[in-house]
């Protein structure tokens, strides 16, 4: 299995499909789960010639699992690391919710010399937690329960948030079983600690200036009915932050909306890259 060690020991798991001489994909996964969350896009981008790379996050996935370092300063390091060890340039970016302030900081840590461009998914930045001079954002209560959920029966919790976080528990909403298992299987993989750090790096990091760092071409994709990161406080104010950034907003789409709409987030972004 391909691993890259970083410089303090963690063993980071990463998938690299598709032809090496192709434009590299980077995908960044969201909480709790792993790069196979990525395997549609993978699959559809590998086949379009581009080199498709997913890492999982320390702590997730098949990654080790260290008690320490699980902040995003390691992650911003650790996603530096893959990129390196793979000699990959000219990459396209892609952070879905956590994953989007991975690249955001890996932007501030590392810079954009081997970026093309940037695409932020139903992502957290700019700062998710509501404070004064961020009234759009969700209360700290709500994080701590997060936190006490995790700890104490993280087994049913990550299969009672894949309601809202598909938009299973709207109106006529069709559920997919196998979307509902599969998140859960994929969160009952990582270690409890990383999953319970990793709570305060995407609820309570400020990412503005991660995200006015950011030089290239950037898109971001965020539904309006987003449950988990309402979109004023998240893809409305990176949209605004990010210099030409353009934003595309889904009509009544769900924060695990690359994987609900699937087709259409494919094409909006093979478009993208190609522009």
């Amino acid at each position: 299995m391909p691993f890259v060690k970083t410089q303090d020991g963690t063993d980071i798991f990463y998938r690299d499909l598709g032809p090496k001489d192709g434009q590299p994909i980077v995908f960044s996964h969201g909480w709790p789960l792993s790069g196979d969350t990525w395997a549609a896009q993978m699959l559809f981008f590998g086949m379009k010639g581009y080199r498709v790379v997913a890492h999982d996050r320390r702590g997730h996935g098949y990654s080790s699992q260290p008690w320490d370092g699980n902040d995003m300063d390691h992650y911003a390091d650790d996603m530096a690391a893959v990129i390196d060890h793979l000699g990959l340039s000219n990459a396209v970016l892609v952070g879905h919710s956590t994953g989007g302030g991975e690249i955001a900081h890996y932007v501030g840590r590392h810079g954009t010399s081997k970026v093309a461009k940037m695409v932020f998914v139903a992502a957290v930045p700019p700062l998710m937690l509501k404070t004064e001079a961020n009234p759009e954002g969700t209360p700290l209560e709500v994080f701590d329960g997060i936190r006490k959920s995790t700890a104490e029966d993280r087994s049913q919790f990550f299969l009672d948030i894949t309601m809202p976080f598909y938009g299973f528990n709207r109106d006529g909403a069709k559920v997919n079983e196998g979307l509902r298992h599969d998140f859960w299987r994929l969160g009952m993989m990582g270690s409890i600690k990383a999953e319970y750090d990793c709570v305060h790096e995407f609820s309570e990091v400020d990412y503005t200036e991660d995200l006015k760092k950011i030089d290239k071409p950037t898109l971001v994709i965020h539904g309006n009915d987003d449950q988990i990161v309402p979109i004023a406080a998240s893809g409305e104010k990176t949209a605004g932050i990010v210099a030409g950034a353009e934003l595309k907003v889904y009509d009544g789409a769900p924060h695990g909306l690359y994987q609900t709409m699937g087709d259409r987030f494919n094409e909006d972004l093979l478009a993208f890259i190609k522009a």
